[in-house]
């Protein structure tokens, strides 16, 4: 469902909101900067990805806005932030699907893992990602801040794309669908075409 909100074109982050830390239990640890999370090889935090599919069973791709400070312009799953300080993990996909797409959805928790991957000098993901499936109804309209561009793609087409080995998806994006589909195909199969 589509959320009248104020504006697509809203900034809605910034590299000085707290992130929480985590240790490898899930456990909080403390709170730090985005900006230092990420830094060098990053600090273990919160995180969690979305992936929204459409009644054909299509999951929706974000790519993300070239100004990221990692993997901009990458394509990457529908949604995937960080808690903030203080905020439940259904408060804080609420409002970040909100923030970044303007929809509404109910999601259902899949799993959780941790992963450290390295993006070049510029700094690392280092994350504790709880993982979620939904479904997406209706128009999508994408910030801008955040989302370069959208896409509907069948798992078929998102595994030929994958083979053909672009590089331009976030690692995350492919460590979670290959986790989903090898490991979670009851929760997955739900949401996929027959």
């Amino acid at each position: 469902m589509r959320v009248e909100l104020h504006s697509a074109h809203r900034i809605v982050s910034s590299e000085s909101e707290d992130l929480i830390l985590v240790d490898a239990d899930d456990q909080e640890t403390g709170f730090v900067s985005k900006a230092k999370a990420h830094h060098g090889r990053g600090i273990l935090h919160r995180a969690f990805s979305v992936f929204l599919f459409n009644e054909k069973g299509e999951l929706l791709l974000q790519r993300r806005a070239t100004s990221k400070r990692l993997w901009p312009g990458f394509w990457s799953n529908s949604c995937c932030s960080h808690p903030r300080r203080g905020e439940t993990m259904p408060v804080a996909t609420r409002r970040r699907l909100r923030e970044e797409l303007n929809i509404d959805a109910e999601l259902e928790y899949v799993y959780k893992f941790m992963y450290q991957v390295q993006f070049g000098e510029l700094g690392a993901e280092h994350e504790l990602c709880h993982v979620y499936l939904g479904r997406v109804d209706g128009d999508v309209h994408a910030n801008d801040h955040e989302v370069e561009s959208i896409r509907f793609l069948s798992a078929a087409e998102l595994e030929s794309e994958f083979a053909g080995g672009s590089g331009n998806f976030t690692p995350w994006f492919k460590m979670e669908w290959q986790s989903l589909k090898n490991n979670y195909t009851e929760q997955l199969r739900r949401y996929l075409a027959d």
